[in-house]
């Protein structure tokens, strides 16, 4: 760290994590994986509509979620409608477990703070990389600095072994 006028030491701390590259969740139901039921419908409706069953309840066996639909006339209408709100269900169900993924992986991440830091990047008077986990230095920080960062990543992996 460079000093200045008055003397005073300038030190920096800066956090870069690294994510998983999100996918776009693609919802693909299979007939397998559904218990479809049909049931009468309640309320008013008329003779047509507590006559016949058109109310139709579909469970997605995988993940348990379960949607009913009773509010057309027709069981195919009403299946139709309850497909389109178990998709939207499973996309939201889908995207809670991605965001718990990111949560857990984020768990990992430390304070910023002295004695927290996991690399050194010295530039004035001379340049050093120093990866505080593995005791690996690299003099050339401008490569580093440009993104080549390979060695740092072996030597992390090997020493987790």
């Amino acid at each position: 760290s460079p000093f200045d006028a008055s003397r005073r030491r300038h030190t920096s701390f800066a956090s870069v994590f690294v994510y998983p590259e999100q996918e776009d969740v693609e919802i693909n139901i299979s007939e397998e994986d559904l218990k479809i039921e049909t049931f009468r419908s309640s309320g008013p409706g008329g003779q047509h509509m507590q006559k016949n069953e058109t109310a139709v309840r579909i469970t997605h066996i995988p993940t348990g979620i379960v949607v009913a639909c009773q509010s057309e006339r027709s069981q195919y209408q009403n299946k139709l409608t309850a497909m389109r709100i178990l998709k939207a269900r499973l996309y939201q169900y889908y995207k809670e477990k991605e965001k718990e993924k990111l949560s857990d992986i984020e768990k990992e991440k430390s304070e910023i703070g002295w004695g927290r830091q996991i690399r050194s990047y010295i530039l004035h008077p001379y340049k050093l990389v120093k990866d505080h986990r593995t005791d690996y230095e690299e003099p050339n920080a401008d490569a580093v600095l440009d993104g080549e960062i390979d060695e740092f990543i072996r030597k992390f992996l090997l020493s987790k072994k």
